[in-house]
Formats: C-alpha cells, structure tokens, sequence
C-alpha cells in the first residue's frame, strides 16, 4: 500500500522518462493554457488538470499508452496521475515540473 501511494505521488522507483517517450508515451501537460503558452516540452498535450475528468475523451484509446504528467511544480501533475488512474488508465507517470523533466528527455 505505502510503494503503490509513493509511486502515485512519483516518488516510487526511479523512472528513464527519455526511454518511456522514446516507446511512445505520450506527455500531458496539465497546467493552463497560459502557462503552456508560455513554455511546454514540444509535442506535448495541453489538457489543464481543473478540466481533465470533462476532457478525458481527447485521450479515447489510449488507456494502455504510457503517460507521462506534468505542470510546475509537480503537484497538479500528481493530482492528474491520480484522476488518469481511477479512469483505468494503465501506465501513468507523473514527470513533475515541465522544466525538470524536459531536461530528463
């Protein structure tokens, strides 16, 4: 119960998200259209977390791809993990701040 909970805040085991987007995950950014405006990690989808339970449809059919979240900070991208998650999405990530994990790519 303790690895599933650290695992959905990201703090679980470590993650080579260049790999994951290399196979095909996909990257959500789930902060505003502003903030994405602003900066985001190229081909990466802007679903703001405050509207993702109302927009998951954008993401029809693809339940078994890998995701990966992120946003500023790390938090909304938690929250997102969390929703993707409870809507039967089977691998999610959740990559942090946008600037942290574009560096990782």
């Amino acid at each position: 119960m303790i690895k599933r909970f650290l695992n959905l805040l990201g703090i679980g085991a470590k993650v080579n998200f260049a790999d994951l987007v290399n196979n095909g995950a996909i990257i959500l950014d789930v902060r505003t259209p502003e903030e994405f405006k602003s900066g985001h990690i190229k081909g990466s989808i802007n679903i703001p977390v405050q509207g993702l339970r109302k927009n998951i449809g954008k993401l029809k059919g693809k339940q078994d791809t890998t995701i990966i979240t992120c946003c500023a900070s790390g938090m909304r991208s938690s929250s997102a993990k969390g929703i993707l998650i409870a809507k039967g999405f089977k691998e999610v990530h959740n990559g942090g701040g946008w600037m942290s994990l574009d560096s990782k790519l």
